[in-house]
C-alpha cells in the first residue's frame, strides 16, 4: 500500500468536493462562442442564441441546421409524430385542435389582436410561470431584437409586435438555469424551439411551456432595411409588417396608417438575396414542437389561427378562452395551380408592373385559396422554393435535412432543375 496515501487520507470535505465536481453537468464546462466567432452551422446559422451560452456543448445535436430531428422531438413533446397519411397532420403537424380566434378587446399596438401577449401576461399574473422568454427591441433600433426574461406583464407588453430579424432568443438560457427559475414560458420560432426541446432536460425546470409563432423569411438587419426601402413608400416610419391572407404585405406606420403592397408586385429580382440562408433552408414554418401555436395564415383575414398541439397547449389556451371570439377553421379553393405557376416565376425573379400586380391581387383575393387552403398555399410555395435552394446550394445535406413531410409536400409539384 502507498505510504503517502496513508499519510494523507482523503477528508470528508475532499470527497464531497470530488462528488460535486463529478456531478457538474458537462455543458457547464463549455464556453460560449464570442460574437465574432463563426458558428458551427456556418452560413446556415439562424442566430438562435444557443451558441451564445454554454449550451453550445449540445449544438451538434440541437441545431436545426446540423441535425434535423423534428419527428423524434414531436414524439417526445406531443406523444407521437405526425401522421403523413393525414393531410392536416402532414401540413400543420401534431395537433389536438385548430381554430380561428381574435381577442374581444384587442391590445393596442399589438401586431394582430394580442393573444400571445395576453397568454403570457395571464401566466405570470396567475403564478403559473415565474418568467417569460420574449423579445423586446433595443433602445437604439425599433427592429433590433433584445431577448429578455420578462418577470412582469409590463415587460411582456414591451415585447409585443414581431421582430422580423434573426433573434438570439436562446441567449438567455444560462441566465435561466443560474436564476433558479422552475416554471417558464418560452415564446419563439421553429429553429429556436427545436434547439430548446433538445436541451430542455438540462435546464433544471419543473415545467416548461412553449408558445410558438409560425415563422418564414427572416432577415438580417441589413436585409430588412433593403426590403423596407425596396417595398415601402416610407421605410423610416414602418413599425411592423406582415404578409397577410389577402395576398398583400401590410405595413403599419408610426402615424397608425396601413400601407399595402400586393405579393405579386414585390421586386423579387432585387429581394431574392435578402432572406437569411437559414430561412431559405427551413421546413418548420408551422413551429411543429411548440405546445400552442398562434399565427394568422390558416384563419380568415382579421383573425388568428390557433393550433393546440398537446395538453400543455390546451392549458395555456384555456386561460384566455373567455376573452376570445372563436370560430372553426375553414378551407376554400384550390392552391395547386397557383403554386405550380409561382415556382418558375420566383425562380426566374419575375416582377410584375404594379398595375398588373394590383389587378392580379384583386382577382386572386376573390377566387384564390382561403383559410387552411391559403396556409397550404403558403407552405407549398415556401417548401418548394427552399427545397430547390438546399438542392442547389447544399446537395450533400438534402436527404438528411429535408423532413419526410416536406418531401411529401414538395413531391406534388414539378420543379425546375
Amino acid at each position: 500500500m502507498n505510504n503517502l496515501a496513508l499519510a494523507n487520507p482523503p477528508t470528508q470535505r475532499t470527497n464531497n468536493h470530488i462528488r460535486k465536481m463529478n456531478s457538474i453537468a458537462p455543458h457547464k464546462k463549455a464556453k460560449a462562442l464570442k460574437k465574432s466567432s463563426r458558428r458551427p452551422a456556418k452560413e446556415l446559422c439562424s442566430e438562435c442564441g444557443l451558441c451564445d451560452t454554454y449550451y453550445i456543448h449540445y449544438v451538434k445535436e440541437a441545431c436545426a441546421f446540423l441535425n434535423q430531428q423534428i419527428a423524434e422531438l414531436e414524439a417526445e413533446a406531443h406523444g407521437r409524430s405526425r401522421n403523413l397519411e393525414n393531410q392536416d397532420d402532414l401540413y400543420f403537424g401534431v395537433h389536438q385542435e385548430m381554430m380561428a380566434a381574435k381577442k374581444k378587446q384587442p391590445i393596442a399596438g399589438a401586431q394582430w389582436t394580442g393573444i400571445v401577449s395576453t397568454i403570457a401576461c395571464e401566466m405570470l399574473e396567475k403564478g403559473i410561470v415565474e418568467g417569460v422568454v420574449c423579445v423586446q427591441n433595443t433602445k437604439e433600433d425599433r427592429f433590433g431584437p433584445m431577448p429578455v426574461i420578462a418577470r412582469t406583464p409590463e415587460e411582456v407588453l414591451a415585447a409585443k409586435v414581431n421582430k422580423p430579424t434573426l433573434s438570439p432568443n436562446l441567449s438567455v438560457l444560462e441566465e435561466i438555469e443560474k436564476s433558479g427559475l422552475k416554471k417558464l414560458l418560452v415564446i419563439g420560432v421553429g429553429c429556436q424551439i427545436q434547439a430548446l426541446r433538445t436541451v430542455e432536460k438540462e435546464l433544471g425546470l419543473e415545467k416548461l411551456y412553449v408558445l410558438g409563432t409560425p415563422c418564414v423569411d427572416n432577415v438580417t438587419r441589413e436585409g430588412l432595411q433593403k426590403f423596407l426601402e425596396t417595398t415601402s413608400k416610407s421605410p423610416e416610419t414602418v413599425v411592423h409588417y406582415e404578409f397577410m391572407q389577402d395576398y398583400r404585405v401590410h405595413f403599419k406606420h408610426t402615424d397608425g396608417s396601413t400601407e399595402t403592397v400586393p405579393f405579386f408586385g414585390l421586386k423579387t429580382n432585387q429581394l431574392k438575396d435578402v432572406f437569411a440562408p437559414s430561412c431559405m433552408s427551413c421546413f418548420d414554418y408551422v413551429n411543429s414542437l411548440a405546445d400552442l401555436v398562434v399565427g394568422y395564415m390558416g384563419a380568415p383575414f382579421g383573425w388568428q389561427w390557433l393550433v393546440v398541439r398537446n395538453e400543455t397547449g390546451r392549458e395555456m389556451l384555456e386561460l384566455v378562452k373567455e376573452e376570445l371570439d372563436t370560430q372553426p377553421v375553414m378551407s376554400k379553393g384550390d392552391r395547386k395551380q397557383a403554386v405550380q405557376q409561382s415556382i418558375p416565376a420566383y425562380d426566374q425573379g419575375v416582377t410584375l408592373p404594379m398595375w398588373a400586380a394590383k389587378m392580379m391581387g384583386v382577382v386572386i383575393e376573390k377566387i384564390g385559396p382561403k383559410g387552411l387552403e391559403y396556409a397550404r398555399f403558403s407552405i407549398d410555395s415556401h417548401f418548394t422554393r427552399n427545397y430547390l435552394y438546399v438542392k442547389r446550394n447544399y446537395p450533400e445535406k438534402l436527404e438528411a435535412h429535408v423532413p419526410a413531410y416536406a418531401k411529401a409536400i414538395v413531391g406534388q409539384y414539378k420543379l425546375p432543375e
